[in-house]
């Protein structure tokens, strides 16, 4: 029986599997993908931004879904107290608040019509594919991998900072209430790290469900690499916009200083 159990792989400790999990985005977070080197960097046209803050509501505005989805799985009162928040933090309350609200300041702040932006009319279909198939994910695997992929918020702060940074210094439509929705989530996120993170650590308490964990984390990953596969392609290199994509002029309310789109009327 000795022998057996020796033979057997040990289950890492909590460090080393946190130190595994770490190792997942240092690799392979969307911080490195190209599309946000630019932006960052100040090398997207205002078109490119709009399209980046046209796509990525509809990720803003799937996380709440996907949240309530996981919260109705749970028979944990306690779980889905800690949970709940994360649907407030953006939905906001009903008339003020929440990230989704805020993020359409900024669709405003970059001359588009936020009404536009909330039908997610002009979405590319390979970012609803990508963000669907996570909210999918959420609601069908098991809470430990619902958890785990949502353990890409331990990688988000730094993100936040240097898009605050890179928008504030390269485009004359950042300032303090366009960019309202990083500055909050700075302060957020790192609440909803240490609640998932720990949940992961005590749960994932075999091999196997490490790896699970490892798994979904990468797969979350993967949804938010491909959405800014999608982006890139379409508005970026090669530049073919697919059936349904913006079209790059509707919904622009109004031309900025650094605007690249022709003067005249939208059609």
């Amino acid at each position: 029986m000795t022998a057996w159990r020796s033979a057997l792989p040990e289950t890492p400790d909590r460090q080393t599997f946190e130190s595994r999990l770490r190792a997942i985005g240092a690799e392979r977070y969307h911080d490195k993908h190209p599309f946000h080197v630019m932006l960052h960097g100040g090398e997207c046209s205002l078109t490119q931004v709009r399209a980046w803050v046209i796509n990525r509501y509809y990720y803003q505005s799937r996380i709440p879904m996907k949240d309530a989805a996981f919260m109705s799985r749970s028979e944990n009162p306690d779980l889905r107290r800690a949970w709940r928040r994360r649907i407030e933090d953006h939905d906001g309350g009903v008339e003020e608040g929440g990230g989704i609200r805020r993020w359409l300041k900024l669709a405003e702040a970059v001359g588009l019509d936020p009404d536009y932006v909330a039908s997610t009319r002009g979405v590319l279909a390979g970012t609803r594919f990508a963000v669907d198939a996570y909210v999918h994910f959420v609601r069908d695997k098991p809470m430990l991998e619902a958890v785990a992929s949502s353990l890409t918020e331990m990688f988000a702060p730094k993100i936040h900072a240097d898009r605050i940074a890179g928008l504030l210094k390269h485009y004359a439509f950042a300032d303090d209430r366009a960019l309202a929705y990083f500055r909050q989530r700075l302060n957020e996120a790192p609440e909803e790290v240490e609640f998932g993170l720990g949940y992961v650590l005590d749960h994932a308490d075999t091999l196997e469900k490490q790896d699970a964990a490892a798994a979904a984390l990468t797969f979350k990953t993967d949804v938010l690499w491909s959405q800014l596969d999608a982006l890139f392609s379409a508005y970026v290199k090669p530049g073919r916009i697919p059936p349904g994509g913006w079209d790059g002029r509707e919904a622009v309310t109004r031309f900025l200083p650094d605007d690249d789109i022709p003067k005249g009327p939208n059609p």
